[in-house]
């Protein structure tokens, strides 16, 4: 893992847990419980991690550990340091993102290739305002490949991420509409630049929960198609997990 002069480091402390290559970040609550259900792990085998629950005993499979739920670049910066430290190499982020693309609907599978650097945390992992971090291609690969054989249809492209979700300006929506964006969230350009960093691979799925292409907020949170790609998402992370 990569050195630096920073005053505070992660790393592993007494009660730290030993954890697997394979971890999986779920930014929203109900998702965090459904996927963690669908996993049949057990809360006796989660701890408190700051203002989460991190799942990794004996009933999680295949060591795999599960964080959540997560919201913001900075907060889920601080969960990605921890579950580097403690043993996770290859992360998946599970989260939600608004639709920019007017091709873009709620309900749709979104795989970020990338994303646009909004927010103040990638900066400090050398990365560089408006500039774009990747994903990784592999597995990003595996989860279209999984996709395609679950016959889910799916949008790939970069995603915009902002931690000013009320700055999402029209100026704004507009410009990253040119760059050919596909949605905005609040986690995955940091989540990539910390895993770019750190020198292990990170990942995401998205499920578009809002509407922001047309300059009017159009929330879909609470709509079927919304939480039916959750829980096929939730199925296709399951099923990835095990390839990792």
């Amino acid at each position: 893992m990569m050195n630096d002069d920073a005053v505070v480091n992660p790393g592993k402390g007494k009660n730290s847990p030993e954890l697997g290559s394979v971890a999986v970040m779920v930014c929203g609550p109900k998702d965090l419980d459904y996927f963690c259900n669908l996993l049949n792990i057990s809360r006796e085998d989660s701890v408190s991690i700051v203002m989460s629950r991190l799942y990794s005993g004996k009933s999680c499979p295949d060591n795999i550990s599960v964080v959540g739920p997560v919201f913001g670049a900075p907060y889920a910066a601080l969960l990605l340091e921890d579950l580097i430290a403690w043993g996770a190499r290859k992360i998946i982020m599970f989260g939600w993102c608004g639709a920019v693309s007017p091709d873009v609907n709620v309900g749709d599978i979104v795989i970020p290739s990338g994303a646009f650097v909004d927010e103040g945390t990638s900066v400090h992992y050398n990365q560089e305002s408006g500039s774009v971090v990747q994903a990784s291609d592999a597995i990003n690969k595996k989860i279209k490949d999984l996709l395609e054989e679950n016959n889910f249809s799916f949008h790939e492209g970069n995603v915009w991420t902002t931690d000013a979700i009320y700055r999402e300006t029209s100026e704004k929506v507009l410009y990253f509409q040119k760059q050919g964006v596909l949605g905005v969230d609040m986690e995955a350009s940091a989540f990539f630049s910390i895993g770019k960093f750190r020198q292990v691979e990170t990942a995401a799925i998205l499920v578009v929960s809002d509407d922001i292409s047309t300059l009017t907020w159009q929330p879909g949170f609470s709509s079927k198609r919304f939480k039916s790609g959750c829980r096929d998402v939730a199925g296709v992370i399951q099923k990835l997990c095990r390839m990792l």
